[in-house]
């Protein structure tokens, strides 16, 4: 049977290289399927991957409505087996409907991808209707790390590496931003709460010239 399936993380755990994955295999098995995407950082049109993995792909935009994609091409002679549908988390809950119902009548698998909530800690729209809807949920298996090394689990918005916690919910970013844009970095919850991110952290340091610069403590007198 078809099926609705959800796979979640923060960013920086390998979601867009499994929607590849995901899509070779399948094609490679004669499986035809339609590759759908969202704000990529590669730009429209692009489903890419931090490995350097990019393929073109159908835009998500507020007006794209998945049924009349599907029964299109069905229409016109395509088998279309299945949806790949990467940063899921930005399409709407209507959107998000759609791809229930072409999964429900239809039969076509869909494989959405996408993180759950933003970084402010708040679902996202399309994330909250497809952990209610989905029949299968996974959570990927690569940890994404944050700078002190455990687990990331929270997104943060940054700005010349300061993390903010007021704007828009989409705007459009990268983990690996090095400018004083907007970026994006994953942190646990600990440096998250406290707003610790990685440049903050190294901003804060003592240099190795002005630890040189302390005076030194004296020990404890010896014993007569």
């Amino acid at each position: 049977m078809a099926e609705l399936a959800f796979f979640s993380g923060t960013m920086d755990c390998g979601k867009s290289t499994l929607a590849l994955q995901m899509h070779h295999n399948h094609a490679a098995r004669g499986r035809d399927g339609l590759l759908f995407t969202s704000h990529d950082r590669s730009g429209e049109d692009r489903l890419s991957s931090r490995l350097g993995l990019s393929v073109p792909a159908f835009e998500v935009t507020p007006a794209t409505d998945f049924w009349s994609e599907v029964v299109e091409r069905r229409t016109h002679g395509r088998a279309v087996d299945y949806l790949i549908c990467d940063e899921a988390q930005f399409y709407t809950a209507e959107q998000v409907d759609q791809l229930g119902r072409v999964v429900d009548d239809l039969g076509a698998d869909v494989f959405a991808f996408g993180i759950t909530t933003d970084f402010r800690t708040r679902l996202f729209p399309g994330s909250a209707r497809l952990l209610a809807l989905a029949d299968r949920v996974e959570v990927l298996q690569v940890q994404a790390l944050c700078w002190c090394g455990a687990r990331a689990t929270h997104n943060a918005r940054t700005v010349g590496g300061v993390m903010v916690v007021e704007g828009e919910q989409v705007v459009v970013g990268d983990v690996d931003a090095t400018s004083d844009e907007v970026g994006y970095e994953v942190l646990c919850r600990r440096h998250h709460v406290r707003r610790q991110t990685a440049r903050s952290m190294r901003a804060a340091a003592p240099s190795p010239q002005t630890l040189g610069m302390l005076p030194e403590v004296p020990g404890p007198a010896p014993a007569a």
